[in-house]
């Protein structure tokens, strides 16, 4: 059966967002990611959605879907809270620059794609190079890639030991880990700005940084990367449907297709809980590098077809 999303104007079964939705955050969720990184090139390659209102839409998916995989890092005692207040810090005042910046500058869809192209060839490169970086551990006889569930499950706990302003240490598995505070926020901060233009809320571009420059376990940041993208898409959404309600809008579809973004969101909240759930079986090196192949194949079309029109 298909229908008619009235904001968007997609013409699509209404089995395809959630089933979409539901494959992506499934595998992305292990890695801190919701996955709205890769659901909007789906959106506009596939669906043609590809006005203003795309990115809100998104957000939406993001909202909806993830409250499943962060209940699940909070019962396995896996969110660090501090992490989740530095990365919000950070974000929440970006992510609103990033909205007027996508409806001001990045408006036209062809140099948004473009836009979308640069971001996504960021991600993929980290997940790749954090990839690279863990076969290296294991080769010098580090844990790297290695993985092994544990049935204990006090054993997945995160300790915090210290947070202040500036500095956070906190112990998962075993090893103590440190990070600077200040930096997480102002790092959050530009992501934020990229977060509110793309619709992904930042956390896609924050995930992969914490883990290869911070050097900080991805089933210990997960969590708290999630959170941060939860919560900054909440503020993106009511931004962008604040401004179609302004006269600089002129009516244009700017607000949130919000059938669409909630079909997209049943689906992620399926997949995001069994992904955390599932996150502890699976070698995360391996995971990041099939996930940077596939958002290099996506970002190396976006650009080809800005350069080569």
């Amino acid at each position: 059966m298909e229908i008619v999303f009235p904001v968007s104007g997609v013409e699509a079964p209404i089995w395809q967002p959630p089933l979409v939705a539901f494959g992506l955050s499934f595998f992305t969720s292990m890695a801190g990611v919701s996955g709205a990184f890769l659901l909007l090139p789906f959106q506009m390659s596939v669906l043609h959605f590809d006005t203003p209102a795309v990115s809100p839409t998104n957000m939406v998916y993001n909202i909806t879907g993830i409250p499943g995989g962060v209940y699940r890092y909070l019962k396995e005692g896996r969110l660090v809270w501090p992490l989740t207040f530095a990365v919000v810090m950070g974000t929440l005042p970006g992510v609103i620059v990033g909205v007027f910046l996508r409806l001001s500058v990045l408006s036209d869809p062809r140099p948004f794609k473009a836009f979308v192209g640069c971001v996504l060839l960021f991600i993929a490169f980290r997940m790749i190079f954090d990839f690279l970086r863990s076969l290296e551990e294991v080769r010098s006889g580090g844990h790297g890639a290695e993985i092994v569930a544990s049935a204990k499950p006090q054993d997945w706990k995160t300790e915090v030991l210290e947070s202040n302003w500036r500095e956070l240490a906190f112990r998962f598995r075993g090893k103590d880990y440190r990070c600077s505070i200040l930096g997480i926020v102002a790092f959050s901060l530009v992501v934020g700005i990229v977060g509110g233009a793309y619709g992904i809320g930042g956390g896609a571009i924050v995930a992969p940084v914490l883990v290869t420059f911070y050097r900080l376990p991805v089933h210990a940041v997960a969590g708290a990367t999630l959170m941060g993208t939860f919560t900054t898409s909440i503020v993106g959404v009511l931004v962008y449907q604040v401004a179609a309600l302004t006269p600089a809008a002129a009516g244009a579809p700017v607000g949130p297709d919000w059938l669409l973004g909630l079909l997209f969101g049943v689906g992620g909240l399926v997949g995001m809980y069994l992904g955390a759930r599932a996150q502890k079986f699976f070698p995360s090196a391996w995971l990041k590098l099939m996930l940077g192949l596939i958002v290099l194949v996506v970002a190396a079309r976006y650009l080809g077809g800005y350069l080569l029109p």
